[in-house]
Parts: structure tokens; sequence; C-alpha cells
């Protein structure tokens, strides 16, 4: 019996049992590679465009999903708060990510996916940011910077990222010694809050 003289139901089943077929083939080749190592993850051999692709993709559709809900604070322009982030980003960020006037460092050349140069500017949004900064990015290096920082600091980040591609190196500089607190007393002052039960308000 051909397919044209078939019923439209077992047309139906039959296109259905080659599309399972087919799934099935795949995930079993995946599966092979996979358990066979034979896909490189070392982090000098670039992926393939179309697993860049993918992972840029998945990347850039969580952190969005991540960051709905998330309202920044109206003083991202506050001198004090870029000051300190500023300070935050020279201890926790500058290594990867480099800062204006600064040379690339061994870190950041060995990384994969290579970490943005902020200093270039961003399209994401300060509520994406701060997601990033907070919960990091698996496979990419990229630490979750809220497991061990509140969220006023995660946010004084936000504001120095914001302002950071108009800054020389000078003014960079300068920002960097101008901060009222260095990260160490920032995390000293940070810790004294939480045990006094003030560790500032959570946003996911």
């Amino acid at each position: 019996m051909s397919a044209l003289t078939m019923s439209p139901a077992k047309r139906w089943w039959l296109g259905a049992a080659l599309i399972g077929s087919a799934i099935l083939t795949v995930i079993g080749a995946a599966s092979l590679v996979v358990y066979m190592g034979a896909y490189d993850i070392a982090a000098d051999s670039p992926h393939s465009q179309a697993v860049f692709w993918f992972m840029t993709t998945i990347r850039e559709r969580s952190v969005a999903a991540g960051a709905k809900g998330i309202v920044a604070p109206p003083n991202l322009t506050d001198p004090k708060r870029i000051a300190s982030g500023t300070a935050q980003y020279e201890e926790m960020c500058s290594g990867c990510h480099l800062a204006p006037g600064m040379k690339k460092t061994e870190i950041s050349q060995g990384l994969y996916p290579r970490a943005p140069e902020l200093r270039r500017g961003s399209s994401l949004s300060p509520a994406e940011e701060f997601w990033v900064v907070k919960h990091g990015l698996k496979m990419t290096g990229m630490p979750a910077w809220g497991v061990t920082h509140n969220d006023e600091i995660l946010w004084d980040i936000v504001a120095f990222l914001r302002k950071m591609p108009a800054l020389t190196a000078d003014q960079y500089q300068a920002l960097v010694k101008s901060a009222s607190k260095t990260h160490d007393e920032m995390m000293r002052g940070m810790e004294m809050g939480m045990d006094h039960g003030d560790g500032g308000q959570s946003q996911h």
C-alpha cells in the first residue's frame, strides 16, 4: 500500500514514526559524540558557528528573562555611587573585562568565550547588567557575585558600567582614588551590616 492510498490516520502515524525515528537517531548520535569525548571543549579551540550561535542565543534569552521585574534604582548617575562602583570594578572585574587605558591581561586573553571589554559599552539594560553581575553566567568564567556581595554594591558596579565608556584612562584612575571606601573596607562594612540584620534589599 502506498502512502497516497493510506487513510489520513495511517499517514499521520507514519509521519510521526518517521519523525520520531529521526529524533532518536540525532539523540543517539549526539550521545555517542558526548560519550566518546569527540567534542573539543578546550578553551583555546573556538566553538563552531552553529554551537556559538546556539550558546549565545541561550545566554541572551536567559538574561533577558531573568532580568524581567528587576527595577533599577533612580540614582545610578550619582557620582558617589559611580565612584564606589569604580573601586569595586577595579578589584573584582578589571582583570577579565579590562578598563580604560588597561592592556589585555593574561587571564583576559585565555578566557573563552572572551570576556567583553566593557569600556567599549554594552547592549544590556541596567537590569540585565545587574542580573549578570549578581548571578554570573555558566561556562563563561563569569562568577555570581551575588553569593558574596549585597545588592547595593552590585548596583554601584552597574552605575559605573553605565559611565565607563565615556571615561579616559586618567579619569578612570581618578575615580578609583576618589572612592570613599576600598573594596575590602566595603566588604567589611557589608559583613557588619549582615551581622546586625541589615544585608540590603535583595532583587532577583
